[in-house]
């Protein structure tokens, strides 16, 4: 399975992005997707994630209110809407797949390459 993100980019703080990423097929592997963030210096941290069967989802507190992930099958691509972007949240988002709801990096069996996302102040 091969996953490619994009839609990072340069925006003022209070602005929207949207970020992709398209999963090369569909399998028990790839039930669950989710994005997670890091920033220089600091640890990949989870961001949201999304049960593909019926877009059940979770978020970091840190998101909630703000981003809102979802799904489209005849794509076998994934979304993550981001609204209310502050300075903080600039980081380089990977997204990932794998056979669990999981919060937790190890669970992904599958990652795809980041997009940077920057947040000017």
């Amino acid at each position: 399975v091969q996953l490619q993100a994009s839609g990072g980019g340069l925006v003022q703080a209070g602005g929207s992005l949207k970020l992709s990423c398209v999963a090369s097929e569909q399998n028990t592997h790839t039930s669950y997707m989710g994005w997670f963030r890091q920033a220089p210096g600091k640890e990949r941290v989870f961001v949201a994630a999304i049960r593909w069967r019926d877009q059940k989802a979770l978020y970091a507190d840190s998101v909630k209110g703000r981003f809102s992930i979802s799904r489209d099958n005849a794509k076998n691509t994934v979304y993550l809407q981001m609204n209310s972007l502050k300075p903080e949240d600039t980081a380089v988002y990977h997204c990932a797949a794998g056979p669990t709801f999981a919060t937790e990096i190890r669970p992904y069996e599958y990652w795809g390459q980041g997009t940077q996302v920057t947040v000017s102040s």
